[in-house]
């Protein structure tokens, strides 16, 4: 599985700052209903609905919100970097300002996984990360999220 698979270079956005969870769940359904053709209600429910199983921010200002969709052939995903950071209730208690978002067809099961693993591997890379907190380009962030190398699973 590749990065370049599952994120459009259109799907990488910088955004100003977000008020509440609720708002960036309504952003980034906007995002994937203009790019994948996908339902911003049905996206928005289906974050909120993931969420309210606990939250995904995993630390280190980093947020991997993902829901299963009905009507999804295939697994894809939208990148945001916030320009100020925001509560998003990790648990490390650290704002949050790169957020990856999956969305994965409702049926699927081991290839989410795989995504998600290789969407946590990759941002858990303190390289990587510094670079999408020193830029502002959407097409330079989507090459750095493309062109990373994630160690693989011990």
């Amino acid at each position: 599985m590749d990065i370049a698979k599952i994120l459009k270079p259109e799907a990488v956005r910088v955004l100003g700052h977000m008020t509440s969870k609720k708002r960036l769940f309504h952003d980034l359904g906007e995002v994937a209903a203009s790019v994948y053709g996908l339902s911003a209600a049905v996206v928005v429910d289906g974050l909120q609905e993931r969420e309210s199983l606990g939250p995904t921010g995993v630390g280190h200002g980093i947020a991997l919100p993902h829901a299963r969709l009905e009507g999804l052939e295939r697994i894809v995903g939208v990148f945001v970097r916030l320009e100020r950071p925001m509560d998003f209730d990790s648990v490390d208690r650290q704002p949050v300002d790169l957020i990856f978002t999956l969305f994965a067809p409702k049926e699927s099961g081991v290839e989410h996984l795989k995504a998600l693993a290789l969407i946590s591997r990759t941002m858990r890379d303190p390289g990587v990360c510094q670079k999408l907190r020193a830029n502002a380009q959407t097409t330079t962030l989507h090459a750095i999220l493309t062109e990373a190398r994630p160690q693989a699973a011990a």
